[in-house]
């Protein structure tokens, strides 16, 4: 036993599992604690991350030095650095022989033990000595020519062998490795801490035709032979050649009786393994659970199943195994076709599904010179064509036999339910199918034989497609692989599509998702629009006539959960097909224009977006007239395209205007009464009219309270806005309390992706730099930043407003240089963007002065302030809170240059000495 007992953290390979198993072993049995886990980084990972918190943890890491641990890819010089940072507290085990160029030259100096090439008993020595460092023998050396103690007793049949020191299974007719497998870490370690976590042990893969479950199990025996003395594989899809196979392993366990049939050995085999341990029975494609249960041997070994039906529970534990992660077809790819960057990979994984079958397949396609280019187009074109062909040595057979067989087999056995309904499948999304769709649907569904009102119709179709691996049936979905969706469309018989066209539209009709603006009814509205957008489908139920409402209102869902690049593909392509069918003056048709303008609008183009509401105003004043609500709300939405646009003269105007209608039309407390409300006080704070703007702001926060609840989108607007107008009336302390509590709903309700809570990251942000927090303000603006270039883009007028916020934090910093740059960047595309006299467009080029002063330049500073003071004169007006700012800061710089007389003119009094007042505004 140790001294002292440690606690250690066991870091290794996948592939090494079985040696890590050993070490673990070792160390618990000296004394210490070991948390065994698996260390098989993937791109994007965050190595130090990990390793800093393994080390909280344990006291030392004992890493597993191989090349499978050092595989390129795997590690960066960063992530070296880190280790070689607590090499204290790393303990490096050599578990096979590796070159010096195998070994990061960071780790290459460092004293490693060698367990290769020993025995047991020297191997426990050099680990034992590598973790407490070399000691003296403390009791008689016994003569090397003698068993130690060890080997002299009977050895414990679940402690872990050394893998170096065995020689293959005794028995053993598993085939070849396949040198091709790659990722299923995670489902490999599940699988073996499954697999020893008792004395006997039933384990079944299971999933659709093509994700790999053979394979998997493959490289499982494989991997842990030197953990087992007998490990047989058994062909099981045919069960009455299972006595057969049991008979040959009894024959060369040398238990058989020659003279005795299949059933008498079988039963013979089975009452052997009762008395032994460490063997491993895989009976691959074992499709029939209750035929095969009748033959699984018992006794302390394990027995892995590989299985399409999911129909084990009772006889079994099950690991549902499904497509690869992206991780591992992008490494999958990059691996085996010379060249594919990681874009081309990422697109070709998608296309295909993640499904490890179709990566094989398309993998040997590309090999064998086809372009990337041209593969993608026939898998488009001809997929089942595609898919029919493959030099795969390890499947069976080529994803398209493998799917029209198993289409065969439900006819075959009389389910034709399942087969007219996984047909159905084929044309909605490749998304999961919530199975209540089709419950709500059923008396419409033309192509589904049988009585529509029989309540066990969907249970009685599912269960086969289950259990022939065509479809993956969880607790309230049917989910169809895409490619096989590809194959069976290209299959059907033509006469067939359009009565399923029909049933299609009739399942998607049956959805009712609930209110889009609302984030409770978001999950349900993110499976419908999931089929909905597929190419496939949108392109058969736009012009139906019962999906115009949940189309409209699936472009209003995308818009409210921030999703405006997909709002507006949406809302293009139905406007598109409904102004050339319906006319543009129909009411569905303006409909599905107001929320395509509204869509790109907020996608950052804002003229576009313009020309498209007042379009759509004029269209509707005249169809529907003025007090039509959905004139009113195209008349809301172009006020407030002016008030974004910096008109907030006529934009005050016009909401007005739209506010009295609403409330005489709809009510004082109608959500789209509240919204215009809101909407005017936004505006006032812009005119600068900060009173009446905090007056009508409480107002409506208070109603959007009462009438829609604390955590609904449009209360946290309203909040938002409230809380900006307190901070321009100079009432610091309660608009950042109402900023925190703004971000913190946001974040829970909407997801921290959505534009309004990068909003209001951006005002709690402002808040911790102006309190001296400049380190997590920056942290918080740069993540802010990272998240608008992903979800909006680079040229977005909230990307903008982020790097002009972190322009200012800069200033404050006194990194004048980065500040310079950064402020002259956005000044120059919001010029681009919004236009020389946009307020943003003004706020920027303050900005800009303001560095210019603070690097002691101040003829520039001076030229720009005055720009810029004319252009907010014009634009805002001279009463304007932001025209003074910049006439009090063009008469800082003025004083700077000793042209006190002039800045004296400009403001009318004289400023004392050292006072600075710089406006910067972070929009």
């Amino acid at each position: 036993m140790a001294d002292t007992k440690q606690r250690f953290f066991v870091s290794y390979a996948g592939p090494d599992r079985a040696w890590a198993e050993w070490v673990g072993w070792q160390l618990k049995r000296a004394g210490h604690e070991v948390e065994l886990d698996r260390w098989d980084w993937r791109t994007g990972d965050d190595f130090v991350e990990q390793m800093n918190n393994a080390l909280d943890a344990a006291d030392a890491v004992v890493a597993l030095f191989s090349s499978n641990y050092f595989a390129p890819g795997r590690w960066t010089r960063e992530e070296w650095s880190s280790i070689v940072a607590v090499r204290g507290r790393l303990v490096p085990v050599a578990i096979e022989p590796l070159a010096d160029d195998e070994i990061p030259t960071l780790l290459a100096g460092m004293l490693r033990s060698d367990l290769h090439g020993l025995d047991e008993a020297a191997a426990i020595v050099a680990l034992l000595e590598a973790v407490h460092g070399p000691t003296s023998p403390s009791s008689p050396v016994a003569f090397p020519g003698l068993p130690s103690a060890d080997t002299a007793t009977e050895p414990d049949p679940l402690r872990p062998r050394l893998p170096s020191s065995m020689s293959p299974p005794e028995v053993w007719n598993v085939r070849r490795r396949n040198p091709d497998f790659s990722g299923r870490e995670t489902e490999m370690a599940h699988l073996r801490n499954g697999l020893i976590s008792g004395q006997q042990v039933v384990w079944v893969l299971h999933g659709m035709g093509g994700t790999g479950k053979s394979q998997m199990a493959l490289e499982y025996a494989h991997r842990f032979a030197s953990q087992y003395d007998i490990v047989w594989w058994v062909d099981a899809e045919q069960v009455d050649q299972l006595p057969v196979r049991y008979t040959e392993l009894a024959e060369r366990l040398g238990i058989a009786k020659s003279d005795a049939g299949a059933e008498v050995n079988s039963h013979e085999l089975r009452q052997y393994l009762r008395t032994r341990h460490r063997w491993l029975l895989i009976l691959d494609n074992a499709e029939q659970p209750d035929q095969i249960e009748l033959w699984l041997p018992e006794g302390p070994g394990h027995v892995l199943i590989t299985s399409r039906n999911p129909d084990w529970h009772g006889i079994a534990h099950q690991s549902d195994l499904g497509v690869f992660v992206r991780t591992d077809s992008l490494a999958y790819f990059q691996a085996r076709v010379s060249g594919i960057t990681t874009e081309q990979a990422d697109l070709l994984a998608q296309d295909l599904g993640d499904l490890p079958l179709a990566l094989a397949q398309a993998g040997g396609v590309l090999r064998s010179g086809m372009s990337l280019d041209r593969y993608r187009e026939l898998l488009t074109t001809n997929t089942a064509r595609l898919l029919a062909e493959s030099d795969v040595r390890d499947y069976p057979a080529p994803l398209a036999a493998t799917v029209n067989i198993a289409v065969a087999r439900l006819t075959d056995d009389g389910h034709p339910d399942a087969a007219a309904l996984i047909h159905l499948g084929a044309f909605l999304g490749p998304e999961p199918i919530p199975t209540a769709w089709l419950e709500r649907a059923r008396p419409r569904l033309a192509i589904i034989p049988g009585d529509p009102g029989d309540p066990m119709w969907l249970r009685n179709a599912l269960q086969p497609l289950g259990r022939y691996g065509l479809a993956r049936i969880d607790f309230d979905t049917l989910h169809i692989h895409r490619l096989t969706q590809a194959i069976l469309r290209m299959q059907v018989n033509p006469d067939l599509v359009p009565t399923i066209c029909d049933d299609v539209a009739a399942v998607l009709a049956a959805a009712s998702p609930g209110d889009p603006r609302s984030p409770a009814s978001w999950p349900a509205w993110s499976s419908l629009t999931a089929h909905l957008t597929t190419p496939y489908v949108s392109s058969t139920i736009t012009y139906r006539i019962e999906l115009r409402s949940t189309l409209t209102s699936a472009v209003h869902f995308f818009i409210r959960s921030g999703q405006s690049r997909a709002a507006q593909d949406l809302g293009a392509e139905i406007h598109g097909a409904w102004s050339a069918d319906l006319g543009p003056d129909h009411p569905d048709t303006l409909t599905c224009a107001q929320y395509l303008g509204h869509a790109i609008f907020d996608s950052g183009d804002y003229f576009k977006g313009r020309l498209i509401i007042e379009d759509t105003l004029d269209r509707r004043r005249r169809v529907l007239g003025e007090d039509h609500p959905d004139t009113l709300h195209s008349a809301h939405d172009a006020s407030t395209v002016r008030g974004y646009l910096g008109e907030y003269v006529e934009a005050r105007r016009m909401m007005e205007d739209v506010l009295a209608r609403r409330r005489r039309v709809l009510g004082e407390n109608d959500p789209d009464t509240l919204t215009s409300a809101n909407n005017l006080a936004f505006i006032l704070r812009d005119l600068g009219e900060y009173g009446a703007a905090r007056q009508m702001a409480e107002d409506v926060l208070a109603r959007r309270r009462r009438v829609l609840g604390e955590d609904h989108p449009e209360t946290l607007t309203s909040a938002t806005g409230l809380a900006n107008t307190l901070r321009s009336l100079g009432d610091f302390t309660a608009s950042r309390s109402i900023s925190q509590d703004v971000f913190a709903r946001r974040r829970r309700v909407l997801g921290a992706d959505h534009p309004d809570t990068l909003a209001s990251a951006i005002n709690l942000a402002r808040y911790l730099g102006e309190s001296g927090q400049h380190a997590e303000a920056r942290r918080m603006i740069e993540d802010v930043l990272d998240r608008h270039h992903r979800v909006l883009g680079r040229d977005h007028p909230h990307t903008l407003a982020s790097i002009s916020s972190l322009a200012v934090l800069l200033l404050e910093l006194g990194e004048y240089g980065a500040a310079r740059q950064m402020a002259e960047d956005v000044l120059a595309r919001r010029r681009r963007v919004l236009g020389e006299d946009h307020p943003s467009t003004l706020a920027s080029a303050n900005n800009l002065a303001t560095v210019l002063h603070a690097l002691r330049l101040y003829p520039e500073a001076v030229e720009l302030y005055k720009k810029v003071r004319l252009r907010a004169a014009r634009v805002l007006g001279t009463q304007h809170p932001e025209f003074q700012q910049v006439t009090e800061n063009l008469a800082t710089s003025l004083r700077a240059m000793g042209r006190t007389h002039e800045a004296q003119q400009l403001t009318g009094r004289k400023m004392s000495k050292g006072r600075r007042r710089f406006g910067r505004k972070r929009r």
